[in-house]
């Protein structure tokens, strides 16, 4: 069975771009020029996985629907898995480094550890590491 899709590309609202790229260039993501102006960005998460980073009014264009506040309520947590509990520790070092602040402390499931961050515009950032399957129920 093929997938539905080969690639994800999830759209954020920013209100500052430039300061948005500064954050996540401090933690290490990247961006394709191809698709960067004064309105948005392409930032490379993975391998078919992008977040297209749109200032506030140009993202309004796609949506009929108000922007909602990200810390009041959430529509969306974006989850990125890493490949170790170290790794997991080193990005939200840099997420706080860089201006973010963390919700929560540090989740120790056993078979997963989690930490998250929320963004200069408060996205929440969920970033994990899975050692193994959980438990069965």
């Amino acid at each position: 069975m093929s997938p539905v899709a080969s690639q994800i590309f999830v759209n954020l609202p920013v209100k500052d771009l430039k300061a948005s790229v500064d954050f996540f260039t401090a933690l290490g993501f990247t961006f394709n020029p191809q698709f960067t102006d004064e309105n948005a960005t392409c930032m490379i998460i993975g391998e078919n996985i992008y977040a297209m980073l749109l200032v506030e009014p140009f993202f309004e264009g796609f949506s009929k629907t108000p922007i909602p506040d990200p810390r009041k309520g959430h529509e969306v947590l974006i989850a990125l898995q890493v490949e170790s509990n170290a790794k997991v520790d080193e990005l939200i070092a840099k997420a706080l480094a860089a201006g973010g602040t963390a919700p929560r402390a540090a989740q120790d499931h056993g078979f997963m550890y989690s930490h998250g961050f929320d963004d200069l515009d408060g996205h929440v950032w969920e970033i994990f590491h899975m050692s193994q399957m959980p438990p069965a129920a």
